[in-house]
């Protein structure tokens, strides 16, 4: 096994897509809609504006791990100056292929781009299975985060 890591570009996106929706399912997501369009729409639109990055690790040509973030802007506080944060999302790794280091390396890479687009903090809204890794990296857990469904 050579794992080798490349940035998501237009020619791997469905298959970006369909494991996005994979790991979705796999913590649990259950509604039954066609996610595709809007999950291309999204990626398409901040791919091409830069406020969206996703490395992937690829196993003689195959996906087997997946790194997602958009940048987002606030108005700046004082634990974010910049006011610009990266949230992670789609952070994935075939189970034949965890534990393994691939998602270690998969962060790595997309927190470098966030420090290289100024951001100045990195958040995720974490699956118990990725609590482990995070904290490991560094992330502290803070137990702020509510969400209101519209």
């Amino acid at each position: 096994m050579s794992i080798i890591y490349e940035k998501l570009t237009a020619e791997r996106l469905d298959t970006f897509i369909a494991l996005r929706i994979r790991q979705l399912r796999e913590e649990g997501a259950t509604d039954d809609i066609d996610l595709r369009p809007a999950l291309y729409d999204y990626y398409t639109r901040h791919m091409a504006d830069g406020t969206f990055v996703s490395w992937l690790a690829l196993d003689e040509g195959r996906v087997v791990g997946t790194s997602g973030m958009s940048i987002v802007e606030k108005p700046p506080y004082f634990g974010c100056p910049t006011g610009r944060i990266g949230l992670l999302s789609s952070m994935f790794t075939d189970p034949a292929y965890r534990r393994q280091g691939i998602a270690r390396t998969l962060l790595s890479r997309v927190v470098e781009e966030a420090r290289a687009k100024g951001c100045g903090t990195v958040q995720i809204t974490a699956s118990d299975m990725g609590v482990l890794l995070y904290t490991s990296f560094g992330f502290v857990k803070n137990g702020n985060f509510m969400q209101y469904r519209l």
